[in-house]
Parts: structure tokens; C-alpha cells; sequence
């Protein structure tokens, strides 16, 4: 159903009006500052300047034993390869070390794993090659932090190792020369959230005896990109990065940057956090998930249109590969956890014979939204297996697979996404495993984070304009999100070619308009007339010279909808699916609850979705679910094709404790 647990942000009013006056800025930019924890005029005034201001790069411990190896080896002439990783940041990484080191006069090479025959991080076979080429330093960027063995190797090849990176480590840290990563326990960098890019950027500071901000506006369109790509806060030292690096992207991109928002059709003026999001990054990341990621290297360090363009091109083919294998892999791995009942578990682990690599973490992140709880999707290939995960805010999916190592060959990444890689056969041991360590755990609904309500009437084009105050908007500074509660539903009016929805609501004497992306008329469970609460962002757009205002919805309810109860009747009925232990009574429908459900499919033919949204505040969640199940085993309804419930036993009379479901819960519950 995709619910979430509706969440109002806290907020001082009389705090805001103060701010609005003090830094000269509209009140409702302030409100919703000041909610985001920028309480006072020195830090909110910060938060707005365009003006970058980096944590101290030498806090980052071992940056300076490593700026002072990679001096001495360019120095010396020797031969220095940079290692990366075939995603965005690491690719950007790869490529701000390797730009860097040329312009030093470095005699330098880089070195992209494959995907599929290398996987993630570093191998010893690609050691042992470098090795054989005269490579004297390697420098991992965006990785390395979890590779004992392979440096361990370089070592023994008589290689020295510089390791930059800003995953999470393991027990121990590798035995490199240096190691830069700012979750080193003994760290004493300030600001963590940083991605490979960034401390590759900071390293190079330090290498040029040079303040970040200095340098910033040479590696800003890399920085910002990788940023936004790795899905890091946009906060402090983030955010002003990515702010210059639009700013550049505009102005003067690289080549690359040029040659791919052609293909991709994004005009440089109207380049955003969000068209880098879904226009740029994707594309970068495709080359990796679909082919050779070194394509994309070479599409951002070329110099010549023509070329880069050509690269682009081709991964923009990518891409739409890429968009093709995601949507049937979704539907497969949809399919798979509906039949074996995955959706019950804490945390989802699907798997699939020979799904491709290059989208599980995608696939996953899609699985993640839909059932509102952590996932992994995990291919298989003859008996061995590799799985990407995502988590959801508050559970943190780095340790889960922790508690279930025992079962992995690999694995690494951090609180809400990692990958795994283990043999085929230990596939169920880690689903029980990562489950048994899951259901320790209190539960943890997926929480929708509304900045404030709303009225009908607030939503202008003025709003709309003044919230660009508050751009850049993605992780850590997201969009504002607003809830427009108890409006009714008056028209749905399908859109581009029936994919899409405009929806008109209605309160008192105000209407307004919204678009609903991905949902069609047949998917949509609400119907005219519904009394419904709405969470919504607001932007404006120019059309034939006047500015309109678009309004988004994002997640709608019924309204007066209790979440407390929702989300506790959902924890109880998936653990009693899943067999763990419940407080059955919570659980037992009365007949009066059962046949109220039946009533409900009597009217009219309707969809399960439906049914649960219309009996949320009085049969409740879980007894609707209950009831749904035992009338369907005493053959009083039957489920179609389309996922609408009838009433197949019109007029027959049963008792309720004959079905076996209900027996149980009775049972169970001590009533029997």
C-alpha cells in the first residue's frame, strides 16, 4: 500500500517571525528553517549564503602522510595509478585524482573495475596487473576502506597505498601508508557526510597547500555531481558545493557535462539539484551498471566535443537499456515476494537467476518505497550471488547484514544502502539470519516528513517563488513538503496517455489542481468524493511568458487517518504472518467487524487497497486484513485478476470459527 507515518515537523511561530524580520527573508522560508533546526540568525544566515565554508581538510586524519607520499612519488617520477569505482562518485573521484595528478606532470594511469567480473572495491587480480605495469603508489578513491587482502597484496608487490574513502570501516583498517576516511574512529574531522569525491578534493587541498574554498571553483560540477548522486546531505559545506557547482554547470561545465545534458535534453539555464539528480547522474551511472565504466571517465576528461558527444550518445543508450531491465526485474522481484509472502518480514531479501548487477540497488531502492521496509535484491549466477540493499531512516541496514556476515563472502556500505556478495545455497540462511536480527529490533515504520499544513489558499505562485530561497533542495535539504489536510476529491482527469493524473480538490470556496506522477486511473484507489489529506511540494515554471505554479502530490490518505494505531496493527499482523509471536486478540475480528468488510464488496466490486483505506478508523488494519482472509477461506469472496474483490457466496451462511485462520487466532488468543 506504501504507507507512511505522516509526520508534522515542530515549529516555533513567534521563532520564525523573529527570524523572517532578522535576516530580511519570507516568513514562511523562515518557518520552515527554523523547523530544520536553524534557530538562530548566524546559522540560518549561513545556511542561505552563497559563501562556501569547509571543515578544515587536515582534521581528516592521514591527509597529510598521504599528501606527503604522493608528493614524493611525483617528484620521483615513478608510476602512480588511481583505483575508482564504476559508480558516479566514484567515477567523478577517479576523475578530479587523475586531472590532478596529469596537471602535476604525474606519470599516472586509472584503473575502473568491472562490475560483473571484478565487482565493487579492489581485486587482487587488477593488483597483480598494475603491478606488472610499473605501478609504484596506488591511490584508492571512493573505496579501499574494506580491502585488507588486496592491499596487503599491493604491498608484497612492493607497491605503497594511499586509501581515500568514506565508507564505513570494518574492526580493523587496512594496512595502507595512509588511510583518509572520515569514519576512522580516530578522526577528527567534524563533518562526516562527505562523499569519495570530497575527501579525493580535500586530499588534493592539502596536496596544493590551498583553503578549499580557493579550489572549489575548478572541481565544483564533479563535486556537486558526485554529491548529489552518492545521495548525500545537502548541508553545510555540501551545499555550498553543489550551489557553485550548478553555478558552473551553467557557466562553463566540463566538456563532458556539456555533451551529456545535450543528449539528455536539460537546457543549461535550467540546470537544478534535481535535473543532475535524475538527468545527469543516472546517465554516468548507466555506463557503469550497463558496460565499461572507464566510458564515462573518458567522456569527462575529454576536451573535444565531437568525441564527447559520440561517449555520451552511447551511454545515454545506456541509460534507456538500463530503465528497460529495471522495470522487468521490479516486476519479476514484485512478483516473487507476493507469492513467497517476503513483504511480511522485516527485511525484504529477494533473489533471481541471472538478474542483472548493474540495477539491483535501484530495483531495490523501488522495492524499499513500495513496501515500506529495508530490502535487498540479491542475482544469482550457477552458485554464486551479489545483492545491493536500501534501508529506510532509523534502521540501519549496515549493521543488520553484520549480524548475518557469517553467511557473506563480501559485503560493505553504510545505515540505509550496502552490498552483499555470498554463495547461492546461503541465500535462505542470510534472509532467517538478517530476520532474526531484524525482529530484535523495534519496528520501524517509514515516516513521510511533512515542514508544515497548509490551507488550500497557500498555495501560489508566490509560496512557490519564495522556497527557491531554500534551494539547492535534495538529501538532507529536501523540497518542502506540505499538508494540505480534509480536502475533497471533485475530478481525475488521466494525462499523458493515461500514465499520469491531474486531480482537482476542493475545501469551502477554494479548488485547486494537482499532478500525480506514475499512477494510472486503474491504479489509483481513491475515488470522487473521498475526503482525503494530501502531502504536496510547489514549484513555479514559465509558460509563454507568465509564471504558473505546479502542485505535486507526493502521498495522499484518507483523512483523520491514525497512524499510532495503523502502524502498530501493521507491526502485529506481519508478525503474526511471519510467525513470530503476537498478541493474537489484537488481531480477532468480531462478526460485526468481519461483516462490516463483507458489506463493503456487497456495495460494489473493490480493490483490497481500497477495502484497507476505508476501515483504517473503525475495522482497523489488521482485522481487515484478518477478515479479508477468512471470508475468502469460507468462499464468501474471491479475489479477480485485477486485484478487485466479489462477493462469490451471496446469501449462504457460515460461521466464522470455520475457517482455519480464524480457529487460530481463537486458539491463540485463548477464546477457544
Amino acid at each position: 500500500m506504501g504507507m507512511k507515518k505522516w509526520q508534522i515537523a515542530g515549529f516555533n511561530k513567534m521563532l520564525a517571525k523573529e527570524l523572517a524580520v532578522e535576516c530580511d527573508i519570507d516568513p514562511i522560508v523562515a518557518l520552515i528553517a527554523s523547523a530544520r533546526g536553524y534557530t538562530d540568525p548566524a546559522s540560518l544566515e549561513e545556511f542561505l549564503s552563497d559563501e562556501p565554508c569547509f571543515d578544515d581538510p587536515r582534521n581528516l586524519v592521514d591527509i597529510e602522510k598521504a599528501a606527503d607520499i604522493i608528493n614524493s612519488y611525483i617528484e620521483d617520477g615513478s608510476r602512480i595509478a588511481v583505483y575508482g569505482d564504476y559508480d558516479c562518485d566514484g567515477i567523478t573521484s577517479t576523475v578530479l585524482m587523475f586531472s590532478y595528478l596529469k596537471s602535476r606532470g604525474a606519470d599516472c594511469v586509472y584503473y575502473i573495475p568491472d562490475r560483473f567480473d571484478e565487482g565493487y572495491g579492489m581485486n587482487t587480480g587488477a593488483v597483480e596487473k598494475l603491478a606488472g605495469e610499473g605501478v609504484k603508489l596506488l591511490i584508492t578513491v571512493d573505496n579501499g576502506i574494506a580491502c585488507h587482502n588486496e592491499i596487503k597484496r599491493a604491498k608484497e608487490l612492493g607497491m605503497s597505498v594511499v586509501v581515500t574513502d568514506h565508507h564505513l570501516p570494518i574492526e580493523t583498517l587496512p594496512q595502507a601508508d595512509a588511510v583518509v576516511d572520515p569514519h576512522r574512529a580516530d578522526c577528527r574531522s567534524e563533518f562526516k557526510e562527505i562523499c569519495g569525491a570530497e575527501v579525493a578534493f580535500k586530499l588534493i587541498c592539502v596536496l596544493e597547500e590551498r583553503e578549499p574554498e580557493e579550489l572549489l571553483p575548478y572541481y565544483s560540477d564533479l563535486l556537486s555531481v558526485a554529491l548529489t548522486a552518492d545521495v548525500m546531505p545537502l548541508i553545510y559545506e555540501n551545499r555550498a558545493i553543489v550551489k557553485y557547482g550548478i553555478e558552473k554547470l551553467k557557466q562553463s561545465p566540463l566538456t563532458g557535462f556539456s555533451a551529456l545534458m545535450s543528449v539528455a535534453a536539460i537546457q543549461r539555464e535550467n540546470i537544478s539539484a534535481g535535473r543532475i539528480a535524475f538527468g545527469i547522474a543516472p546517465r554516468i551511472n548507466a555506463a557503469g551498471r550497463m558496460g565499461s565504466a572507464a566510458r564515462a571517465v573518458e567522456l569527462l576528461l575529454s576536451d573535444n566535443m565531437l568525441n564527447a558527444l559520440g561517449i555520451a550518445n552511447e551511454i545515454d543508450d545506456d541509460n534507456s537499456e538500463r530503465q528497460r531491465i529495471e522495470k522487468e526485474i521490479f516486476a519479476e522481484a514484485s512478483a516473487e515476494i507476493e507469492k513467497k509472502g517476503y513483504f511480511y518480514d522485516r527485511v525484504i531479501v529477494v533473489d533471481g537467476e541471472g538478474w542483472h548487477n548493474g540495477v539491483l540497488g535501484i530495483v531495490a531502492s523501488r522495492i524499499t518505497e513500495r513496501y515500506g521496509c529495508p530490502s535487498i535484491v540479491i542475482s544469482r549466477n550457477g552458485n554464486a550471488a551479489s545483492g545491493s540493499g536500501r534501508s529506510i531512516e532509523g534502521f540501519s541496514l549496515y549493521d543488520a547484514i553484520n549480524a548475518a556476515s557469517d553467511t557473506l563472502s563480501k559485503f560493505g556500505g553504510h545505515e540505509l544502502a550496502a552490498g552483499i556478495s555470498l554463495s547461492s545455497d546461503n541465500i535462505p540462511a542470510f534472509r532467517e539470519k538478517i530476520n532474526e536480527y531484524a525482529s530484535g529490533c523495534d519496528f520501524v515504520p517509514p515516516v513521510l516528513k511533512l515542514d508544515c499544513k497548509l490551507n488550500p489558499s497557500g498555495l501560489t505562485v508566490e509560496l512557490a517563488e519564495a522556497l527557491k530561497e531554500l534551494e539547492p533542495f535534495g538529501q538532507g535539504n529536501p523540497s518542502p513538503l506540505f499538508g494540505v489536510f480534509g480536502v475533497k476529491l471533485e475530478r481525475i482527469n488521466p494525462i499523458g496517455g493515461g500514465k499520469h493524473l491531474r486531480l482537482i480538490f476542493s475545501k469551502g470556496d477554494n479548488s485547486f489542481q494537482a499532478l500525480l506522477f506514475g499512477v494510472t486511473a486503474e491504479q489509483f484507489c481513491f475515488e470522487c468524493g473521498d475526503l482525503l489529506d494530501l502531502a504536496v511540494t510547489v514549484s513555479s515554471d514559465i509558460y509563454n511568458g507568465e509564471t504558473r505554479l505546479s502542485v505535486q502530490v507526493k502521498a495522499l490518505r484518507m483523512n483523520g487517518t491514525d497512524d499510532v494505531r495503523l502502524f502498530g496493527e501493521i507491526s502485529c499482523f506481519n508478525d503474526y504472518m511471519a510467525g513470530r509471536q503476537v498478541d493474537a486478540e489484537q488481531l480477532l475480528p468480531s462478526r460485526e467487524e468481519t461483516g462490516s468488510v463483507y458489506r463493503l464488496i456487497a456495495s460494489k466490486p473493490v480493490t483490497g487497497e481500497r477495502i484497507k483505506y476505508l476501515t483504517l478508523n473503525t475495522v482497523g488494519y489488521a482485522k481487515c486484513e484478518i477478515s479479508l482472509m477468512v471470508l475468502s477461506e469460507l468462499g464468501l469472496i474471491q479475489k479477480d485478476g485485477a486485484g478487485f474483490y466479489k462477493i462469490t457466496g451471496a446469501g449462504r451462511r457460515t460461521e466464522l470459527a470455520n475457517s482455519a485462520v480464524y480457529r487460530n487466532l481463537l486458539e491463540r488468543s485463548g477464546k477457544q
